[in-house]
Formats: structure tokens, C-alpha cells, sequence
């Protein structure tokens, strides 16, 4: 059932009902005239320089904002050092720069590229003949762990008695 169709069943509308309202008349009004409205006497209205346009600044509100935006870059500036110097604090006393020279610490990276290298390269050949198990895994794990253990000791006596750190 359309709309039409319900509308035209319902109670019909009372002629008053169907007409637009009255609007009445266009009041006007011509004893007032509006350019007694501006007054340009008044301190409200003031002259401009005639390069105001060339000017970089024209507002207050333009100034207020540069002056804001300096600033900002300023604490940005300065935030950005205080990174820099940081960072080149850490880079200095970092424990591997500082002590690069150290023959305890060159001793150690020598001694533990070649035992990662030739646990590699043992554990390679022991898969390639089909002999690698994890009974072997595990019992090198162990000997490797015995011997950071010992190389922890000797290292902490060699940097405390000979070779101390910077």
C-alpha cells in the first residue's frame, strides 16, 4: 500500500487546514537611514600606513605565533644537544670502546670466535657422517659451560690485577 493510498482512507483536512498561513505584510521603514550608523570620528577607526601589506608581521597574532615557534625551536635545539652529548657519553664510557686496547678483552672475543668456529665446524662433520646425537650436544654444552665459567675467573683476576680496566 502506497502513501497516497493510506493518506486518501484517513479523515480528510478542513479547508482552513490546507491553505499556508498568512505572512502578512514587508514592513518598511524609512526614517532611519543607515548611514547615521558610522560614526568615523570614533576611535575605533584608524589609519593604516600605506605599506602595511609589505610588512612581514601585520598581527599580533602573527607576532605571538613566530615568537611561539621560535621558542620551540629553541627547546628543540636544545633538546637535540642534550641527545647528542648523551649519546657521545654512552659511545665513551661504553665498556668495549673504552677498553678496546685491553689485551684481556681482545683475548676473550679471539678465544670465542675460534671456539664457535671450531664447535661449528665439528658439529658439521659429525652431522655429515651421522654421528651427531644429542647425547654429543649435550655434553659439549657442558664442557662449554665449564669452561665460560673458568674463563669468567681468570679474565676478573687478570683485569683486576694486571690489566684494569680504564
Amino acid at each position: 500500500m502506497s502513501y497516497a493510498d493510506a493518506a486518501s482512507k484517513g479523515p480528510k483536512q478542513a479547508p482552513e487546514d490546507a491553505r499556508a498561513p498568512n505572512v502578512g505584510g514587508i514592513y518598511k521603514d524609512e526614517s532611519e537611514s543607515t548611514a547615521s550608523l558610522i560614526d568615523v570620528d570614533s576611535p575605533h577607526v584608524q589609519a593604516v600606513d600605506p605599506d602595511f601589506l609589505k610588512q612581514d608581521v601585520q598581527t599580533t597574532t602573527q607576532a605571538e605565533r613566530l615568537e611561539r615557534e621560535a621558542e620551540e625551536k629553541e627547546r628543540e635545539r636544545a633538546r637535540e644537544d642534550s641527545r647528542k652529548k648523551a649519546k657521545a657519553r654512552k659511545a665513551q664510557s661504553s665498556g668495549l670502546s673504552a677498553n678496546a686496547g685491553n689485551p684481556v678483552y681482545i683475548g676473550n672475543a679471539l678465544v670465542m670466535t675460534l671456539v664457535g668456529a671450531g664447535l661449528g665446524f665439528g658439529a658439521y662433520r659429525k652431522h655429515v657422517a651421522g654421528k651427531l646425537s644429542w647425547e654429543l650436544v649435550g655434553l659439549v654444552s657442558g664442557a662449554v659451560g665449564a669452561f665460560g665459567v673458568a674463563d669468567y675467573y681468570v679474565s676478573k683476576w687478570f683485569l683486576q690485577n694486571k690489566y684494569p680496566p680504564k
